[in-house]
């Protein structure tokens, strides 16, 4: 009897990783599903944004699509056809960024694959499914204390509305 449990123990664990690795799952945050063909996507109508890290320099291996904030010149980057495009106009304040004084360690979080070959805290990998930025009206006006580096489609204007620490810049 006891040799059955051990194998029945170890069926369900070995088919509980099999899952674990071979689902590709999505993120809700807010709400209780995914609208659409998003990995990660967020409540509708919040104030809240994704923050970009705030790097001191460049990544020694950047990707297509890394979107990142620079502390040196207080502009949001991100990486196209492996040149750096601004997203913002230059003239953003780095003075309400809090220093992170730890060490980094890990190689951050990968959804949507069991791994990934490239870097980042989090990094979604996936040929069939995209990130849904949170979903914000008229950030400019209601969101009362935005960090540097924040990014959110702004629901009003249609446009990806980035903060450089000092003013809101829109894309469409």
């Amino acid at each position: 009897m006891i040799l059955i449990m051990k194998n029945f123990n170890l069926i369900i664990i070995l088919l509980f990783n099999f899952f674990c690795f071979t689902v590709n799952a999505q993120v809700a945050i807010g709400k209780t599903s995914v609208d659409g063909s998003s990995i990660l996507d967020f409540q509708a109508n919040t104030t809240k944004g994704i923050i970009l890290p705030a790097l001191a320099s460049a990544p020694t291996v950047p990707v297509n699509g890394t979107l990142a904030f620079y502390r040196a010149d207080a502009i949001v980057y991100m990486r196209q056809n492996n040149v750096w495009i601004p997203l913002t106009e230059g003239n953003g304040s780095t003075a309400g960024l809090i220093n992170n004084t730890t060490a980094e360690v890990g190689n951050g979080v990968v959804m949507g694959a069991a791994t990934s070959s490239v870097a980042g805290v989090l990094v979604l990998e996936s040929s069939s499914l995209a990130l849904t930025l949170p979903k914000v009206d008229k950030p400019h006006l209601n969101v009362k204390s935005p960090y540097p580096g924040m990014i959110c489609y702004d629901t009003a204007s249609n446009t990806i509305a980035v903060f450089d620490g000092a003013y809101w810049n829109f894309w469409k």
